[in-house]
This record gives C-alpha cells, structure tokens and sequence, in this order.
C-alpha cells in the first residue's frame, strides 16, 4: 500500500506538472499570437492560401494593409509564416536598418535545387558565398563603373529603333533582345544581332521558365508537398516534374555557354572589358580552389535572367503608358524636340536637360513595378518591430505594388503622371522611386546599369516613334485591356497598337544615317565622366 500510494503520488505530481507546463506553454503561445501583426483568419494547414489571389498576390497583401489599417500584415501559408511590408517607411526600418537581420533568404533548397536555380545570387543565403557574388557585380555595375557601358547601352537603342521601324508588330520581341544584347555585352563581351540570336533564344526560354518556377503561390505549394516531384509523368499536375527538368538544363546550358564565349575570345585576344574578362584577369592567380571561377558563371548567369527580364518588362509598361497617354507621349516630344532638334539622336549628355523624361521613367517604374514583390527576405534572429513579434526564420515580404498605390505619396495613383515628379519649378524631385529596385543589402546591384538601359531606350523611342492605339477596319480606336503576366515579375502581354515613326519620310537608310551622325560625346560629356576601369584590386 505504501509503495502505491507514493507511486499515485508521484503519477498526481507528473500529471499536475504536466498540465502546469501545458498552460504555460499555451499562454505563451496565445500571448505570441496576439502580439503578431493583425492580418486574416487562417484556416487549418493550408493557412490563407484560399485568401490570397493566385495571379495577383500583391494585390490582395495590399488590400490586406487596407483593411486592418496596418502598413505591415501577418499570413501563413501552408506552415510558412509570411509578414508583408507595405509601406516604405516599415520597408526602411526593418530591410535598411535592420539588414544584418532581413538579409537571408527563405528556406526554400530543396525547390530551388530542383529547377536549378541555386547558382543564382539572387536565391543565396546570406553569408560569405552571397558576399563574394555581391563584390563580382559591384566591380562592373557600381554607380561609377557603370558608366563604361553607355556607349554601347546608346548603340543597342538605336538598333532597336531600326529593328521597331522594320517590323513594329514584333515590338515585345525587339525589347527583350534590346534588354538581352546589353547584358551579354555588358556580361560577356557578346554582341547580339537579331532576335533570332541563338544566345538570345536561350536565356528568353531560361527566364521563361525561372519566372514560372519563382511564382509565389508555386513555391510555396512545392515547398510543402515536395514528393510532387516523384510523381510519375502521366498523373494530372505532374508536369511540374517535367518543368523542373527543362529549367535545370536551360540554367546549366547557360552558365556553360556565357563562360566558354569569354574564355574562346580571351584565347583570340578578341574580348573587350566585360564583367568575366575582368573577373577572370582580377584572380587569374589567386584562384586556387576554383571558387571564384564557379562565382564568376554563377554571377553571369544570374545577370543574364534577372537583367534581360526586367528591363523588357519595363518597356512593355512603358509602350502601354505612351499608348493610353498621348497627351504625356506629346508633352515629351516637345520637350526633346526643343533640346535636342530632329537632327541627331539623344545621347545622356542631354539628359539633364530633359527631366520629363526623366519622370516618365520614374512614373514607369511606380505605375506597375514589374516586380510587384522583389524577391522575399527572411530574418535570421527573431525581432520585434512596434509592438509586433517577428520569428526567426520568418518570410518578409516588400510590396512594392502598395508602395507604388500609396495614395498621400502619390494621389490618384492608378493614373500615369510623370508630372508628380517635378517641383513647380519643372526640375526632378528627389522621389526616385527606389522601391523598385529593393531594399538594404539585397536591393538590385545593376540598378545603375537598368535605370540607363531604361532612359536611353525611352528618349530614343519617343524621340522617333509615335504610339497610338490600333485601329479596326472601320477605322475606330480599338479599345486596350490590359491582360498582365504572373509570376515573379508582371507585365502587359502583347496589346495591339500603332507604331510609326514620326517623321513621315523616314526609312531604314535615313535612321542608320541618322544614329551614325549622332556623336556619342556630346558637349564632353564623356570627358568629365570618363569610363571607369575594371581591372584593379579586388
């Protein structure tokens, strides 16, 4: 009796410590929960998977901030626990000043290895391989290296213009060469010349398949059901699969081929400066291991995806802009006929003297940024940000789409005016429109490289073309509704329109002549920013 009465005693003691334990853990959880911020009701498992729109997730985190009146929200999807900024000043506070804390990645490997895409800079961790790819591209895009390449950014837009004036109906086409030719010169020293390039039609079908694999709603669905991938082909839904296959090779396919070209024409002595070459050259003797060789394909295959994408992505917002806008598209012609004349091309010695193009970039960028949620930051400690508990490990995500809808900034937002970014006076404001491009250490290191390739192709379309809607065969303006790719970038699919040069005369021959009269060094304009060297000290 006695042995069971302490062995009673003992199982109460359990028991009662036991539940003691159990409440304490469940008021920690419940306080947890109320110190998150606000955000909708999950269901069981798959969270607010249902609440979020699949080809538009941007969208509905922005009506989100709307609703609960927070600039940031809290989600879970299928176990992953998402914290969405929609406001630059939380943006700021949390990405920028806090970045030794919103740097890493979400654990996504297993999806990532999968389709390929763990040589990408823009899916490494944070740590010191991420480091190594950051210095590669701040070598060659840096705001001051960057300058080499406007010469050549100047000579691809006038080849656009020539290609748009020979056959307009392929505009979409013509744009994504003029975005791929600039990185594979720019990367490689390649020089594109059709929109047949085979170099070209690889990272189109490259970057085609990364975007469909990167969508939001994708990854996350095939981060919680990885055995999707064992699925045997014939079952329904088992094409990812397949996809994952053709965009593993397409990636390898380039990261060989943009390596071999640079060491084939450094062989012939034919390669001029480029990110490789010079990448090449800087640890031609410090490389023992091979890191630095495998960072060099990594960093010139992650530019070639992520430059040619976002740059055509752009175009394509701004040719819907001019064509719903022709009262901006006339205001801007004005303005480059009064500086420029009609008898040279724009070169960027005139782009201080054009600040509505300037701003009609700038507007391009915030109509529909066309990466409306950049790529999604996780926290490697757990913090706490007013009042609000973040984890460790957390997905944080910059809408950049809120951002650009934030209507005390930017009133009546869903029209495009380029005037909100000019003072009275006419001159550009400091708004840049930065959130376009990121935040803290992961924001976009070809920034400098994008915003030129946008402006000289813009102030080169609009100073020779002119878009107008599409007419029918009764001669009536054919009414636009915009359709928009998902994914991890957005963009128009392919509208139609009217694009004719301006001068009514204007051929092929006239053009050419035109872009080769054109001087590249206007007003010395080069001579007081010369191009900056590659080759120096790592």
């Amino acid at each position: 009796m006695p042995s069971m009465s302490s062995f009673a005693l003992a199982l109460l003691f359990v028991v009662l410590t036991a539940g003691q334990v159990g409440n304490l853990l469940w008021k920690k959880a419940r306080k947890t929960r109320q110190l998150l911020p606000p955000g909708p009701r999950p269901l069981p498992f798959l969270g607010n998977l249902l609440d979020i729109e699949a080809h538009a997730p941007w969208i509905s985190y922005a009506e989100w901030g709307a609703m609960y009146g927070c600039d940031l929200v809290y989600s879970r999807v299928l176990g992953q626990e998402i914290f969405v900024i929609n406001s630059e000043k939380v943006a700021k506070d949390l990405l920028e000043k806090r970045a030794y804390n919103y740097s890493d990645r979400p654990y996504f490997d297993h999806v990532i290895d999968r389709f390929g895409l763990s040589f990408s800079s823009v899916f490494l961790p944070y740590g010191d391989l991420w480091r190594m790819h950051r210095r590669l591209f701040q070598q060659s895009f840096r705001n001051y290296a960057s300058l080499h390449y406007r010469p050549m950014q100047l000579r691809k837009a006038r080849q656009l213009l020539l290609q748009l004036l020979s056959t307009p109906e392929s505009y979409a086409d013509h744009f994504q060469t003029y975005a791929a030719a600039i990185v594979m010169s720019a990367v490689c020293g390649y020089e594109v010349t059709s929109c047949t390039d085979p170099l070209v039609m690889m990272a189109k079908q490259t970057v085609d398949l990364t975007v469909g694999a990167t969508a939001p709603r994708k990854v996350a669905i095939l981060n919680a059901f990885p055995f999707l991938f064992r699925l045997p082909l014939w079952l329904p839904g088992a094409n990812v699969k397949h996809d994952a296959f053709r965009c593993r090779r397409s990636t390898q396919n380039m990261l060989e081929t943009a390596y071999r070209i640079v060491q084939e024409k450094m062989h012939l002595r034919t390669v001029g400066p480029c990110m490789v070459s010079d990448s090449l050259r800087r640890f031609k003797n410090r490389d023992a291991t091979g890191k630095f060789e495998a960072a060099i394909k990594d960093t010139s295959a992650t530019a070639f995806c992520a430059g040619s994408e976002t740059t055509s992505a752009t175009l394509l917002v701004f040719l819907l802009a001019m064509v719903l806008h022709p009262r901006v598209q006339e205001r801007a012609q004005l303005e480059i006929d009064s500086i420029v004349g009609t008898n040279r091309l724009p070169d960027f010695s005139d782009r201080p003297s054009l600040p509505y193009i300037d701003a009609i970039v700038r507007e391009t960028l915030r109509w529909h940024p066309v990466a409306p949620l950049g790529v999604p930051h996780a926290t490697t400690s757990a913090d706490v940000y007013e009042g609000y508990c973040i984890p460790k490990g957390a997905t944080v995500i910059a809408n950049a789409w809120a951002m650009s809808r934030n209507e005390h900034k930017y009133p009546n937002p869903s029209e495009f005016k380029p005037e909100r970014f000019l003072t009275a006076e006419g001159k550009l404001n400091h708004d840049t429109v930065s959130f376009a491009y990121g935040f803290g250490r992961r924001i976009c290191v070809g920034r400098y490289m994008a915003d030129a390739s946008l402006w000289s192709a813009i102030v080169s379309l609009l100073a020779e073309f002119r878009f107008t809607k599409a007419q029918d065969t009764c001669g009536k303006d054919i009414k636009i509704e915009p359709q928009w790719t998902s994914g991890s970038t957005s963009h128009p699919l392919p509208f139609p329109c009217h694009i004719v040069a301006r001068s009514p005369d204007m051929t092929s021959e006239k053009l050419a002549q035109l872009s080769r009269q054109s001087t590249l060094h206007r007003g010395g304009w080069y001579k007081e920013h010369p191009p900056a060297s590659f080759v120096g000290p790592f």
